[in-house]
């Protein structure tokens, strides 16, 4: 796998990845992932940075660096800053495909999510997760996120269903240790 920015060149394959992902899936995520026009418009403008995927290098038939357009998309995450006096803080948003989850790919894109974002100059990082995403609130929290916000009956899912939403929270200056723990720092310093 590599993970690569969102580019024009990857919005076929990454409409393809959020077409295949179950229902269950879709239901938390905020943006309307299966509209082409809002995808498109992702990796259009100035305003495109901020979003990667994870490629299968060997579906793209060169063995490596994920080129070509036709890699498929196994994982995507986004950074998206706050607007206002919001403005230092940056909501990360992360999906991978069923058969890549417990195959640290999830941990790699949260990792370059924390990195390029911190590298950006943005101070807190926020995620939310539904409660009963144990597996995700894993992944952060070794990341050096902390529960800031926990509200009950917050989510209401394509069945009908109400479901509680965490807010995890990563305070750059806070947690620079932690960072450190989990070769953040190292790759920060190597920019």
């Amino acid at each position: 796998m590599t993970v690569v920015e969102l580019g024009p060149e990857r919005c076929d394959a990454l409409l393809r990845f959020f077409a295949s992902l179950p229902e269950g899936d879709l239901t938390f995520i905020k943006e309307e992932v299966t509209d082409p026009a809002t995808v498109r418009s992702w990796a259009a403008g100035p305003a495109s940075g901020g979003r990667w995927v994870a490629v299968d290098d060997e579906s793209d038939g060169t063995g490596g660096e994920g080129g070509g357009n036709t890699a498929e998309v196994t994982g995507y995450v986004a950074v998206r800053p706050l607007p206002g006096w919001s403005d230092h803080v940056g909501e990360v948003r992360l999906v991978v495909a069923p058969s890549s989850r417990g195959t640290g790919l999830g941990r790699e894109l949260a990792r370059r999510a924390l990195v390029e974002a911190v590298g950006s100059g943005l101070t807190k990082l926020v995620v939310e997760i539904v409660a009963e995403q144990g597996a995700a609130l894993a992944l952060f929290t070794d990341l050096g996120f902390t529960g800031e916000a926990l509200l009950t009956d917050h989510i209401r899912d394509r069945s009908g269903q109400l479901r509680d939403l965490m807010v995890l929270a990563h305070h750059v200056r806070d947690t620079w240790a932690g960072m450190d723990a989990v070769g953040v720092a190292d790759e920060l310093s190597a920019r």
